[in-house]
């Protein structure tokens, strides 16, 4: 059901509350861009700042963008959903259906860190009664906790339980799923820099922080590497591989957000307790965008 470079939408504030209209723009530059699939209310998209009502905003203006633009294919719009709640995800996961999202993005409950059993339960009653395709989304890093591979692969038989982003950095954890997993089940990279190595190794695609800054380039690698063209997916790899990296010297999605302010795309503003990125970060950041020519010349959003 997923395939290719999957944007993990950045959501843009301005004056402390959501940028709707630079939203709107955003996705639609994703959109042009070629995108394969959205993701608004991820992680990246400061989800665990956002009210009830901004998340579902958010969602329904990816929704309508994705879905309702005339002479364009429709995009998959993949919505984040997970909490540490079961109850409050299944909710979220109903809202987002009614919203017309195609799938959620659930993460893994985090802080309460369930075990293994519990895990499984968890994304089996949301599969059930949350009205939408669930995609499994494992971030140890984050969460506290790790859905393993015989966990994930007991999962990947249920119906509405169709693919995972993987974003343990453990590569005998997903070489494992990608051996094993039931046809259809689509394994997604969860870090911009593993990409290569999980479409190497058989995966889908990936859930990007980096097509935030550079939605083409990340849609290219991912096609060149499904159609074996290997040389040229790593050129692309190689290329962006410190941009894939600087998006992380502090905590997603400050220095991504940063670029794209420096971009003229939207603010660099955060919700605490984030804050803005330092400056002697900034001067590096600036650096690697310079140098992979993203750089505009106008000035950045006020």
């Amino acid at each position: 059901m997923f395939k290719g470079s999957i944007t993990a939408l950045i959501t843009p504030f301005r004056e402390g509350r959501v940028d709707e209209k630079a939203f709107q723009s955003f996705v639609d530059w994703q959109i042009a861009e070629g995108t394969d699939a959205l993701v608004p209310c991820g992680t990246t998209g400061e989800s665990p700042t956002l009210s009830t009502q901004e998340r579902e905003r958010v969602i329904g203006i990816a929704v309508e963008a994705a879905h309702g633009a005339r002479g364009r294919e429709r995009v998959t719009v993949l919505a984040g959903t997970g909490t540490n709640d079961t109850a409050a995800t299944i909710e979220a996961t109903r809202r987002a259906a009614a919203l017309g999202a195609d799938a959620a993005l659930v993460v893994a409950p985090y802080y309460n860190r369930p075990d293994q059993r519990m895990l499984e339960a968890h994304y089996r009653a949301v599969a059930d009664d949350g009205a939408l395709p669930v995609v499994v989304y494992n971030v140890p890093s984050r969460t506290g906790t790790n859905v393993e591979a015989a966990t994930l692969l007991r999962l990947a038989e249920h119906p509405r339980i169709v693919g995972v982003k993987e974003a343990s950095a453990n590569l005998d954890q997903i070489a494992t799923i990608l051996r094993d997993r039931p046809a259809g089940f689509s394994v997604l990279a969860g870090d911009d820099a593993w990409t290569l190595t999980v479409l190497a190794h058989g995966g889908d695609g990936v859930v990007s922080v980096a097509s935030n800054e550079i939605p083409s380039q990340m849609v290219a690698l991912c096609a060149a590497a499904r159609v074996g063209d290997w040389e040229e997916a790593r050129r692309i790899h190689e290329r962006y591989l410190d941009l894939f990296r600087v998006n992380f010297i502090s905590p997603n999605p400050v220095p991504a957000k940063a670029a794209l302010a420096a971009m003229g795309l939207m603010t660099d503003m955060v919700r605490q307790p984030l804050l803005p990125l330092a400056d002697e970060q900034r001067t590096r950041l600036l650096a690697v965008l310079d140098a992979c020519g993203l750089l505009h010349a106008e000035a950045a959003v006020a």
